[in-house]
């Protein structure tokens, strides 16, 4: 089995894809193309479809990344047939039962992508945000390798090198 070579991001809302740059620049040093996806985060569909987008695009298969309210859009997009494996980063990891809703964000996850692809979830031990105890929960829900990070919610500004690890080990 080959390499995948393409990684697409995905950032939380509230935030854009600056926040990945840490691990942009951990995954290019070792020769990945790395996309991070701008969403608009106006509506889940509106997010999903530039996501897909950005899929589109790809000349391969590609590690579909999420972090926080990304990982709603990782579920919903990733059933794309370019994606190989999915990366969950301290992120919700919704059902199809369930619908989403935050301020202007709603939605809900048609069949969440991590039923059918091989999927990691990174846990941010300190997250204020997610409780560490829903992140192992949903992780072991989807039956995705977890691991476990020291580092708040933003963990992949604060520990890019861990995850950046994580993303090369479902690339691999």
């Amino acid at each position: 089995m080959t390499t995948v070579r393409n990684i697409v991001l995905v950032h939380g809302d509230f935030v854009d894809g600056s926040g990945w740059r840490g691990v942009y620049d951990e995954l290019t040093r070792d020769g990945l193309r790395v996309h991070i996806v701008q969403t608009p985060t106006l509506s889940l569909e509106d997010d999903t479809a530039v996501t897909r987008r950005v899929l589109d695009g790809l000349d391969g298969p590609a590690v579909l990344v999420g972090h926080s309210y990304g990982g709603v859009v990782i579920s919903e997009a990733g059933t794309h047939p370019n994606v190989a494996s999915l990366v969950y980063v301290a992120a919700f990891m919704t059902d199809s039962q369930l619908a989403w809703s935050v301020d202007a964000l709603d939605g809900s996850v048609t069949e969440p992508a991590w039923r059918h692809k091989p999927s990691w979830y990174l846990v941010a031990t300190e997250d204020r945000m997610i409780p560490p105890p829903a992140q192992r929960m949903m992780a072991e829900r989807a039956g995705a390798k977890a691991v476990e990070v020291i580092g708040g919610h933003a963990v992949h500004v604060s520990q890019p090198a861990a995850v950046a690890g994580l993303i090369r080990e479902a690339a691999a």
